[in-house]
């Protein structure tokens, strides 16, 4: 899994972030340190958790300069300690220097979205499967959804193109009334075996939507009676149910209602606190 989480799109991603930290040029190695001076400096854990983004550090530096040695010594997904060494890297002073807080923003970011949904996974082992959202970092989405696996949890659609979720908005401006023709429209617009959610905010459009020819229907915000009520009326049909909206790590470790398949939630990636790791010199 930790090759995916480079390529084409991740090198945008870095050299985008790269150009926003260096500019012009560090001016303080610049004026401190010969050009080949050479050296090392290793990464070290200062929290427990879960690494995740060390191949993505790694092409930090490899970016700059294709000469520097990037070294991991855990691999994304291990559980890690204080004092703990996750990497080095040498190379030259210079070339460690530059990258050295675009690699710790890439790694304490994922790192601390992996240990947040490895919490969430925890909680709920034999519960409803655990998902993330869109609410990610703009430009971040793929990382941080590679990071949530990582941890543990799973992903909820990528974007608007690879599932149909329909919310109120959408129904509003539809001018649309009958909810199986909003399915039916988004089934045919969209590829062949594409999957289509129905978001719901109270039980009498859960009662519509369960007619509707829906894959999933999430419950946005209904307390746990409702969602009790909505796997009553959901029987046996070959519908899942979705609780979305306030599902936190607290209320994971609650539990749901038996008959929940599923819950997704935006803390996995909007309050994932960042793990802390820090860069030494030798």
């Amino acid at each position: 899994m930790a090759a995916g989480c480079l390529g084409p799109d991740v090198d945008r991603i870095i050299a985008l972030a790269l150009r926003e930290d260096l500019g012009s040029g560090d001016v303080t190695s610049k004026a401190l340190i010969p050009a080949r001076r050479k050296g090392s400096a290793r990464f070290l854990c200062k929290a427990r958790g879960i690494a995740a983004g060390l191949p993505v550090a790694g092409r930090v530096f490899e970016m700059i300069d294709k000469r520097a040695l990037f070294e991991p010594l855990a691999k994304d997904g291990d559980n890690v300690a204080p004092g703990d060494l996750l990497a080095r890297v040498s190379g030259r002073l210079r070339t460690i220097l530059a990258g050295e807080r675009t690699a710790l923003n890439f790694l304490t970011r994922l790192s601390g979205i992996a240990t947040l949904a490895s919490r969430f996974a925890a909680a709920a082992p034999d519960g409803p499967a655990v998902f993330d959202t869109r609410k990610t970092t703009p430009g971040l989405r793929k990382l941080e959804k590679y990071a949530v696996m990582i941890g543990g949890c799973r992903n909820h659609r990528f974007g608007l193109y690879d599932m149909a979720l329909v919310k109120e908005n959408h129904i509003r401006a539809s001018g649309l009334s009958s909810m199986a023709e909003i399915v039916r429209k988004c089934r045919e617009a969209g590829p062949k075996g594409m999957k289509v959610e129905v978001e719901v905010e109270n039980l009498d459009q859960f009662r519509h939507a369960l007619e509707s020819g829906a894959d999933i229907i999430m419950l946005d915000d209904m307390d746990e009676g409702e969602v009790a009520e909505a796997v009553r009326l959901r029987g046996s049909r070959g519908i899942e149910i979705e609780v979305s909206g306030g599902v936190t790590l607290d209320r994971i470790s609650r539990g749901f209602p038996r008959g929940v398949d599923r819950v997704s939630s935006g803390f996995l990636t909007h309050s994932a606190p960042a793990l802390d790791i820090s860069m030494k010199l030798d």
